[in-house]
């Protein structure tokens, strides 16, 4: 078997292919490797490829007119990205960066639209890849117009816990790991807000946290303190609920 059928299997939305299947999307399909910090796609780049993270981590975001970073989520490994390519092979609007050393397959929008046609089933999973990110968009939108900086911070912490907790002896231990900078750059905050809100909240009892470290202690309480029900725990680590 070779690495990228490897890589193309561990993607939970390709389980249901045949090897025959697999083996048609690894002959068109390519892999690259990117440092830290590099750019694997750019605004205004042509989105012929949907991207498969193999190994590694990546953020996609977006620039503000004044320059300021905008985060709309991470990519784990065995996740597919870039899924707009899709439904629309014009210019890519966001970017995407790799947060460490990672390997990527770059898979023919094309060729994945016949397996699409081949499998019913396939489609349904991307439309509701594509339907889960947007909805998450949204949430992220509506607590940027309509909510204080605690209340986006703990809706964030929520749904960190969803996508990454992990349950501990010491409470829900969010595994990825972000600095404060970060956390506003997804909020659309400061750093010194999330500093100080993130201080509070630990005083408090909700959480524990450290470098680049959180703990949610209290998971059932911190969700009621905005109205909320506790997040389902993604039970596979690193990869995002769907």
């Amino acid at each position: 078997m070779t690495e990228k059928i490897w890589h193309l299997r561990r993607c939970n939305l390709f389980e249901q292919l045949t090897p025959e299947q697999i083996s048609r999307l690894e002959s068109r399909s390519r892999s690259r490797t990117y440092q830290r910090k590099s750019p694997i796609y750019l605004p205004g780049d042509h989105a012929k490829d949907v991207l498969l993270m193999a190994a590694g981590r990546a953020k996609i975001c977006s620039l503000t007119e004044d320059g300021k970073q905008a985060i709309f989520g991470f990519i784990e490994p065995g996740e597919l990205f870039g899924e707009l390519a899709i439904v629309d092979a014009g210019e890519r609007e966001n970017y995407a960066e790799a947060v460490e050393k990672s390997t990527v397959i770059m898979i023919p929008s094309d060729a994945l639209l016949e397996l699409m046609e081949e499998l019913p089933l396939l489609s349904i999973g991307i439309t509701k890849l594509i339907g889960l990110r947007r909805r998450r968009i949204e949430r992220r939108l509506k607590n940027l117009l309509f909510r204080s900086n605690r209340q986006r911070i703990v809706h964030l912490l929520l749904e960190l816990v969803e996508q990454y907790g992990t349950r501990t002896p010491e409470g829900v231990l969010i595994r990825i790991k972000l600095s404060h900078q970060d956390l506003a750059d997804i909020i659309g905050s400061t750093r010194e807000t999330v500093t100080v809100v993130l201080g509070r909240l630990q005083r408090e009892g909700y959480v524990v946290t450290s470098r680049r470290k959180i703990v949610v202690v209290n998971l059932e309480r911190l969700a009621a303190s905005v109205n909320e029900a506790p997040p389902r725990l993604d039970p596979r680590p690193g990869l995002t609920a769907r």
